[in-house]
């Protein structure tokens, strides 16, 4: 079977730095602009804000800034997959994500763990593994 090839997609390539948000935020919505609604965009954006900034925060807490973080978006007829790449340890998604469910207290309230409880809400689907490579890759899809 011939894997579905993508509507529209785009790569970028930052470091590892929450100032370079400014870059990626234009690089997510040039993406966007025109081809998705409103609300749909507003949700991977998100998404993709929050697996950027654990990406910076937690993956890359001890490395460089000038460490690398990349990014990619695919468009496909039914969804957006947003991937990001970066340098870190690995962890375990799920055992985190059931980890965070489970606690009873206001996620809000909480200090960390919430970026994924977001990604979690917002996204269809997400993923994270680790490559032969040895970077990470955290992959998430919006189904439209």
């Amino acid at each position: 079977m011939q894997q579905e090839k993508p509507l529209k997609q785009s790569r970028i390539q930052v470091e590892s730095d929450l100032n370079t948000i400014s870059e990626v935020l234009p690089w997510f919505e040039q993406f966007s602009i025109s081809v998705l609604p409103q609300q749909f965009c507003w949700q991977c954006q998100i998404a993709l804000i929050e697996g950027f900034t654990n990406a910076v925060r937690h993956a890359h807490q001890h490395l460089p800034q000038t460490t690398t973080i990349e990014l990619e978006l695919k468009l496909f007829a039914h969804c957006l997959e947003i991937r990001i790449w970066d340098q870190g340890k690995p962890f375990d998604l799920q055992a985190k994500l059931e980890s965070l469910f489970q606690e009873d207290c206001d996620p809000l309230e909480k200090e960390g763990g919430r970026g994924l409880m977001f990604i979690k809400e917002l996204t269809d689907e997400m993923f994270y593994q680790r490559l032969s490579d040895q970077r990470n890759c955290l992959l998430m899809r919006k189904l439209r």
